[in-house]
């Protein structure tokens, strides 16, 4: 094999690779007596038919396989031998279009080169770290919550008008264009009015009811409802109010304890001061994992693949623009151009991306089969009736398990650096870690690329 540079500027690496004919003329051998050994002939024994007319019968086909691994061991062994980690799959192309059998392979690849990334000096970072104790105000509140989340509702007796929050008991039956259709009709149905739970404008034409009435709702469905044949569809429903209900809190008590899986009040309220300083503390590292790579970015410099930044620019523009546009859910759209801002944010993620990927591949960071199991057990709950299939689709999907990967990884590099970095706590009140975390926010959004790359 011979190789000869025709490009080095910055990290963009261009090579002309010759595979000599005697290199694939022996490896379509191999592949012919290799298939000859268990290969049946009429007129000959098994694993006896003539080298030469398998080669007749069989050359061709065993031809193309053999050029892409010739190929494919050049590369290999180019990079091996110059160390060369390219950003992305190298480009690829034969040269002699007009190649014929007998000749050699001649070959031009071209790739960027992932950078080399300098040492930091970790023990010079500072971070303060903001931490927050749950006290007995947050916790009364909290404990608030639980009790109006769990209501109960009484009847507001005879005549009494149904309000926004107030719970009516109803049976409905729905048409189109006249005819009834599927689940659209149900029987002492409860709904709190004011919930959104019903197609926009149902629950409003029943406030001001009473029991006993007989209303008639028109509603037209959304354009995107998930039932086709209803989408964008006039209807009526019938409805009959069989009782108005007023709410009715819990009181913060043992039973409410109860209702939440506790023996008493005392332990409900340990559970729920547990929750709150999990809570805080999952803020507050959210803050520190920003200031830390906001110290990182400011302390690494080194030379970005431009492929790599142009990939990130325009998948950051391309995500910004649904945020700002979220009527639209489909991609057949116009193509985002990337901003200079897009391409500073780029820059920043791909950096620190490299930066964690280099430290967490040197450091021997990785990511256990079991906290890969974990992670797909919790993104699995978040499709209920789904789960299967999400199982089926993430181990089948190189990319999606990279997705799930690539957070974890993230962390475990992260907590490594933070072991090395010098933290100051500095507690505060819940309000100004809100803040903070609001000011995340307002800020530069995720700090780091997918380490994939």
């Amino acid at each position: 094999m011979q190789v000869t540079q025709t490009l080095n500027e910055g990290l963009k690496r261009g090579y002309s690779i010759t595979v000599p004919a005697s290199e694939l003329e022996t490896r379509v051998g191999a592949k012919l007596e290799e298939a000859r050994k268990d290969f049946q002939m009429k007129g000959f024994r098994k694993g006896k038919a003539p080298a030469a007319l398998m080669k007749k019968m069989f050359g061709k086909s065993v031809l193309g396989e053999a050029m892409q691994e010739s190929i494919d061991s050049a590369m290999q062994k180019h990079f091996e031998e110059s160390g060369d980690r390219p950003a992305l799959q190298p480009e690829v192309k034969m040269t002699n279009e007009d190649w014929k059998e007998g000749e050699d392979i001649e070959v031009a690849m071209t790739y960027e080169a992932l950078p080399e990334v300098p040492e930091v000096a970790f023990g010079e970072i500072r971070i303060e770290r903001l931490t927050v104790e749950p006290d007995e105000a947050s916790v009364q509140e909290a404990l608030q919550n639980l009790a109006e989340s769990s209501k109960s509702y009484d009847d507001k007796g005879d005549g009494a008008a149904a309000e926004n929050g107030d719970q009516i008991v109803f049976d409905f039956s729905g048409s189109v264009d006249g005819e009834k259709f599927e689940g659209g009709a149900a029987e002492d149905f409860a709904l709190v009015l004011g919930s959104g739970n019903f197609i926009p404008g149902f629950e409003d034409q029943l406030v001001g009811s009473v029991a006993g009435d007989e209303k008639l709702v028109k509603v037209t469905f959304p354009e995107e409802y998930g039932a086709k044949n209803l989408a964008g569809k006039d209807a009526e429903f019938a409805c009959t109010i069989k009782a108005v209900k007023a709410p009715k809190a819990s009181e913060v008590n043992d039973e409410l304890a109860k209702k939440y899986g506790a023996e008493t009040l005392d332990d409900l309220k340990k559970q729920v001061s547990d929750r709150l300083a999990a809570e805080y503390a999952q803020a507050s590292r959210a803050i520190v994992k920003r200031r830390l790579m906001d110290a990182l970015d400011g302390l690494v410099k080194f030379d970005l693949p431009p492929t790599l930044v142009d990939v990130e620019a325009k998948q950051i523009a391309h995500q910004l623009w649904h945020e700002e546009n979220p009527e639209v859910h489909g991609h057949d759209h116009d193509a985002i151009e990337p901003s200079g801002e897009h391409l500073g944010l780029a820059e920043r993620r791909v950096r620190l991306g490299l930066l964690l990927a280099e430290l967490g591949n040197k450091n021997g960071i990785e990511v256990s089969d079991q906290e890969m199991q974990q992670a797909v057990f919790a993104q699995a709950r978040q499709y209920p009736g789904q789960e299967r299939q999400f199982f089926e689709f993430v181990q089948k999907n190189p990319q999606a398990l990279q997705q799930v990967r690539a957070p974890i990884f993230e962390d475990k590099v992260v907590d490594f650096i933070l072991e090395l970095t010098q933290i100051e706590d500095k507690p505060v009140s819940k309000e100004e870690l809100q803040k903070a975390i609001e000011a995340l926010d307002e800020d530069v959004p995720a700090a780091s690329a997918d380490l994939s790359a």
